[in-house]
């Protein structure tokens, strides 16, 4: 009996789709065919090469929860199996201020969202700012209450967000006119560049593809459930990506679409008139308050991990009743309402955004060494077949190679900055090796 009610309180195999998909389809989306506009029709081909490599990354992460199941942490987890302690720990720590860093850009999404049915919010940085750490402060509370409770959150806001999505992109079919396609590269620059360019800002709007094997231990049957929820999830997003890029694409002018701030609202104002505005800005909304949900439940989960293997401090490790690690969690709610603050103060708002460019790399190379780490667990689990080896070889080569592209167009000064992030960590890191070390000879 006592199994049962444990097992109820995990997610199941659409809740961590829910999680999935709702981490990766946030506010961002809803702009993004504007965004990629400048690129030419060249955009719509990176998509379709970002959901491919992703595809193989989806088969990475399922396979490797299967090789480390029942464990919290995900590319961490997976990291530290595989190079040991100080590259877990090395990834544990980008991904953390990362995930930081997004959720504080989201919050912001989430309230400029807002500000289309609550004009103040635009206007006065004080309403702006207490709008922001209330939602920040409730979704804390809601996590807290146990898995289940921002299990529900999470699934309700998915649906919800996906409504207008799907209107759009499905319905904007009927409404394309091939001369407002843009030209298939109008970048100025050469199809390489245009092509590793589109790559690496699609590769962005998939980044979230690992969340359900982060909570692996409050997923039930994880290693059956997490490789479902991830294909579903890639496959959903996709369909979503490319149809709604397409639809948009094909209503909206290439000049005007280049200009426009909301393209999936004046999409949809095309298709159905001015009150569509409206819904389509309450998705934006629920997109974005529904990824912070997913991103803060993620976000608490990942110290925890890291504490149980004594490379954190131990606080960190603590759960309340509810089976929820409540210490990381209000430290990351402290940490993201300070980096949200930081955007409507004068002086810092270029430090945030360029924090926030930065914190893409960081969720990337976690990526990178979860490919590497399949092949080092998948070689070291048994004799392989010959057809074995090949799947092997080849599901990390194309995932690499993938990952390993998408981080080279990031930029040098990104990379630069990037690595700067990861040593950052070393005196942590270093503190805790010293006190795993001095507690074996006590």
């Amino acid at each position: 009996m006592k199994e049962t009610a444990k097992e109820k309180n995990k997610l199941g195999l659409w809740t961590s789709t829910s999680l999935i998909v709702g981490n990766m389809i946030g506010a961002g989306i809803f702009l993004a065919p504007a965004a990629l506009a400048s690129f030419g029709s060249v955009s719509l081909l990176g998509w379709v090469i970002s959901a491919i490599g992703c595809f193989f990354l989806v088969k990475v992460f399922g396979n490797l929860s299967k090789l480390v199941p029942n464990v919290t942490g995900g590319p961490y987890a997976y990291t530290r199996r595989g190079f040991g302690d100080y590259m877990g720990f090395s990834i544990a720590w980008g991904y953390f201020l990362a995930v930081s860093c997004a959720n504080a850009a989201i919050t912001i999404g989430f309230v400029s969202a807002l500000s289309t049915f609550v004009p103040i919010l635009s206007t006065n940085t004080l309403s702006a700012v207490g709008t922001g750490l209330g939602s920040i402060w409730l979704l804390t509370w809601v996590n807290n209450r146990g898995i289940r409770t921002s299990g529900s959150v999470q699934m309700a806001t998915t649906i919800l967000k996906l409504i207008p999505l799907f209107l759009v992109a499905f319905g904007g079919l009927f409404f394309i006119k091939a001369a407002n396609f843009p030209a298939f590269n109008s970048s100025g620059t050469s199809l390489f560049t245009a092509l590793s360019n589109t790559v690496t800002f699609t590769m962005f709007a998939y980044v979230g593809i690992e969340s359900a094997t982060i909570p692996a231990e409050k997923v039930q049957n994880p290693q059956q459930t997490i490789p479902r929820a991830t294909l579903l999830g890639l496959f959903i997003a996709t369909v979503v990506y490319v149809l709604g890029t397409v639809s948009v694409m094909g209503i909206i002018p290439s000049a005007q679409l280049k200009k426009t701030v909301t393209p999936f609202a004046d999409a949809a104002v095309i298709m159905w008139g001015n009150n569509a505005r409206y819904w389509v800005s309450a998705g934006v909304a629920i997109a974005a308050f529904g990824a912070l949900n997913g991103w803060m439940l993620i976000q608490g989960q990942l110290p925890y991990a890291i504490a149980k293997d004594n490379l954190f401090p131990q606080i960190f490790s603590k759960e309340n009743k509810r089976g929820v690690p409540y210490v990381g969690t209000l430290f990351s709610s402290v940490l993201i309402s300070i980096l949200m603050a930081m955007n409507y103060t004068k002086g810092l708002v270029e430090q945030f955004k360029f924090l926030v460019l930065l914190s893409t790399l960081s969720v990337l190379i976690p990526y990178l060494f979860s490919t590497a780490a399949y092949f080092i667990l998948k070689t070291k689990s048994g004799p392989l077949k010959t057809n074995e080896w090949i799947q092997c070889i080849l599901l990390f080569a194309v995932s690499f190679s993938y990952v390993l592209w998408t981080i080279a167009s990031a930029g040098q000064q990104t990379i630069y900055y990037g690595f700067l992030l990861q040593m950052i960590g070393i005196p942590l890191y270093l503190w805790m090796a010293a006190k795993k070390e001095s507690s074996l000879f006590q």
